[in-house]
């Protein structure tokens, strides 16, 4: 779910997505992605041209980094586990519509968005299971960002905790659809990402320069009901992006892939209220961080905005890493862009660092846009 497919935090009237995607898979696609590349792709289709960027004139061309989508297979997959067990988001998955999402990105401002899947991901514990779907978003997502071209971006679906899968994976997703990156969770069946049977993975990623996104979710045990009445949203995400930032830094996995691009969903979570980063002074703040320390870690990494876009989360995140360090992401469909933007613009940053986290700092994490 956005926001892991549980983010009911959008505000009261926030429109709802109501019709399904009708795009149907275009004939021959994938067979011509295969054999010629990023060639193959067609230009955009006749939707793109019925649904021009209205971009207001201020703020216009921000790049979303926490989007996602929902192919028709996916949802119907969740609505088998949701008959069994509830999943946070299932009511939102249901209504999502590429069209409607254009619309909120015209109304955001938003000129490119990076598609990414939420919680629950594609693990329920069957490997095929896994496997197949992860290779089906990947290839539904390949065909929106063609059919939208320079509309959207996509970071590939991975089937952990199945690492040869996933290693196959990168493969075909980078290679034949040309994906811009992966989208991770914060962990698969209480395995967090720094766990040392991931490391092939992560060594992959590493060769090969690799923007990784990560996306909260909950670990098995707080998944739903944990606390009475008490959404996950508010405390189990959060709680678990702490603990794989904690696992990757703690493990080694951050120092032993400098080339990395990592992106960390809502400003971190709730990693700046751990017993982690402990010790640092308004002095040793102040400094460059040495280079074997947390904090470099921490400030080497990047951070959306979504579930963050107040002047608490961005105070906090200012004071320990530097503000070119975030970029601007939504959740949507939970939260529409505009009402990220709002937030930021009372968020206590500058116009000048508006600026940067609506966009310029997409082109220092990812300086192939500007191709």
């Amino acid at each position: 779910m956005s926001h892991s497919t549980f983010h009911r935090h959008a505000a009261p009237g926030s429109p709802g997505w109501q019709a399904h995607c009708g795009c149907q898979p275009r004939r021959g696609f994938l067979k011509s992605l295969a054999a010629l590349g990023a060639a193959a792709i067609a230009p955009a289709g006749p939707v793109l041209a019925q649904a021009p960027l209205q971009a207001p004139a201020v703020h216009a061309g921000r790049i979303d980094f926490h989007h996602h989508f929902f192919s028709p297979a996916w949802i119907k997959l969740v609505e088998s586990k949701n008959s069994v067990k509830p999943v946070l988001g299932f009511e939102q998955f249901k209504t999502h519509s590429v069209a409607k999402d254009l619309e909120s990105m015209d109304r955001g401002g938003v000129e490119k968005a990076f598609l990414s899947v939420t919680q629950p991901g594609v693990w329920f514990g069957d490997l095929q299971e896994t496997r197949k779907a992860a290779r089906e978003l990947n290839e539904f997502a390949a065909r929106q960002k063609s059919d939208h071209k320079g509309r959207y971006g996509h970071f590939a679906v991975l089937p952990l905790p199945d690492v040869e899968a996933s290693l196959r994976e990168i493969e075909y997703a980078f290679d034949t659809l040309k994906a811009d990156g992966v989208g991770l969770l914060s962990s698969y069946d209480d395995k967090w990402l720094g766990d040392k049977s991931f490391a092939p993975v992560w060594e992959e990623l590493n060769r090969r320069k690799a923007v990784v996104y990560i996306h909260a979710t909950a670990p098995n045990c707080c998944s739903w009901d944990f606390q009475p009445g008490i959404l996950p949203t508010f405390v189990e995400l959060g709680s678990d992006l702490a603990r794989a930032m904690v696992s990757v830094i703690q493990g080694g996995t951050a120092k032993a892939t400098p080339d990395v691009r990592y992106i960390w969903s809502h400003g971190g979570g709730s990693i700046w209220a751990q017993r982690y980063l402990v010790g640092e002074s308004t002095e040793s703040l102040a400094r460059t961080a040495p280079p074997d320390s947390r904090l470099h870690q921490f400030r080497r990494f990047f951070y959306d905005t979504a579930a963050a876009a107040d002047a608490v989360h961005i105070g906090i995140l200012k004071m320990i890493v530097p503000s070119s360090q975030i970029v601007f992401g939504s959740d949507y469909p939970w939260v529409e862009p505009e009402r990220i933007a709002a937030g930021l613009r009372t968020s206590g940053l500058t116009p000048q660092e508006l600026q940067a986290v609506y966009r310029d700092n997409a082109f220092r994490l990812m300086p192939e846009l500007r191709g």
